[in-house]
């Protein structure tokens, strides 16, 4: 009895499950699974089935503390380093913008250009 069974392969009645999209298929007889040869399905049995809904809740039950405290975490050091950035950003200041070109000189130069 094989497990992994390809696109387009003659299978039996059972439960196949696609590994890449997730989607289920439910052969009644003897039926052509969907896709190429690169689409890959998995045959479950139904008790197992019935298994994995218990056991992916108590995964994700498991997880969400540990994820949550991940993002609180990410969102504090994020918003700690903007006010540090910004605290620097205030203390020390450059004259030089990038976003600013001077083709005919300092603004300083025009008006003691403009006064003489």
């Amino acid at each position: 009895m094989m497990l992994v069974y390809k696109g387009g392969q003659e299978v039996g009645k059972g439960t196949y499950w696609n590994i890449a999209n997730g989607s289920r298929i439910d052969a009644g007889g003897s039926e052509l699974l969907p896709g190429g040869k690169g689409t890959a399905y998995l045959r479950v049995a139904p008790g197992m089935m019935l298994l994995a809904g218990p056991v992916l809740g108590l995964l994700y039950f498991v997880a969400l503390p540990i994820i949550t405290i991940g993002m609180v975490a990410q969102l504090t050091v994020k918003k700690v380093w903007s006010v540090l950035t910004g605290l620097v950003g205030n203390i020390a200041y450059f004259e030089w913008r990038p976003t600013e070109s001077y083709l005919s000189g300092d603004k300083k130069n025009r008006k003691k250009a403009k006064k003489s």
